[in-house]
């Protein structure tokens, strides 16, 4: 009996220790700040503008190195975009085209392109993995499509993380082309700080703070990883409404026949 106590103890100190180091890695990284995101609460909205200001932060800063590979050029038009606007940002991409018009392709392997449409994916900016790992010593720069859903508290994470750039502190040992980030877990990333005041100038004369930025593409992502919230909202308040007539006319028969055997 006094083995098996022995024998069950030291499988669970195994396994402890196992976990331990995850674990620990992910209890290393600061908590992050709740931010007001006009996504919240039962009533909570998408703002169209702050989207569209977000898509500018993406393009401009992000699809640099980041796909968003579940969103297609003619969702756009439900941040606010025109169908106009959506065709001539889709036709600013280059997208992989096959067989020309003719049924023909090019003899030589170079890659025929066609300028994008609505219709085609948003175009990622590595045609592989192993190009993106290429690009970035190493580093595969992950899809932005599902990130927020991809952490806990994942709005309020990635701001922390685009705004928590720092120098390391003296007694932390950063790996060599790494950088101090407190909100990543282990508190270095490869990434380098992707935002800077006036990175770029958004077209309704937002000040474009590395804060701003940070909470428009953020918001702009959110909507990536769930288009549809707006209506599952919706949704709920109506199911919500539903429930509380349903119990109050249930209340009210309950009453009247109760009152007849009374």
């Amino acid at each position: 009996m006094f083995k098996k106590i022995l024998i069950v103890a030291f499988v669970f100190a195994l396994f402890s220790s196992i976990n331990a180091g995850p674990l620990q890695a992910a209890e290393g990284a600061a908590h992050p700040a709740s931010q007001e995101w006009t996504t919240d609460g039962l009533f909570g909205f998408f703002d169209r503008k702050q989207l569209k200001r977000g898509w500018q932060v993406y393009s401009e800063i992000c699809a640099s190195c980041h796909s968003v590979r579940l969103v297609y050029y003619r969702h756009l038009e439900e941040i606010g975009f025109s169908p106009d606007e959506v065709k001539k940002i889709a036709a600013e991409a280059e997208v992989a085209a096959g067989p020309n018009e003719d049924g023909e392709t090019h003899n030589d392997g170079e890659l025929i392109v066609r300028p994008g449409k609505p219709f085609d994916k948003i175009v990622s900016p590595y045609p592989n993995d192993l190009a993106a790992r290429a690009a970035n010593a190493g580093a595969l720069p992950p899809d932005l499509s599902l990130m927020t859903k991809a952490r806990k508290n994942g709005a309020n994470y990635l701001h922390a993380l685009l705004t928590g750039y720092k120098e390391a502190p003296a007694d932390f040992k950063l790996t060599e082309d790494m950088n101090y980030n407190p909100y990543f877990p282990g508190s270095q990333i490869a990434m380098g700080e992707p935002l800077s005041d006036d990175g770029v100038e958004y077209a309704d004369g937002t000040k474009a703070t590395v804060d701003q930025m940070s909470k428009d593409i953020t918001a702009f992502l959110v909507w990536a990883a769930e288009p549809e919230l707006e209506e599952r909202k919706r949704m709920g308040v109506k199911v919500m409404l539903f429930l509380i007539i349903f119990t109050a006319m249930l209340y009210a028969v309950k009453r009247q026949v109760w009152a007849k055997l009374h």
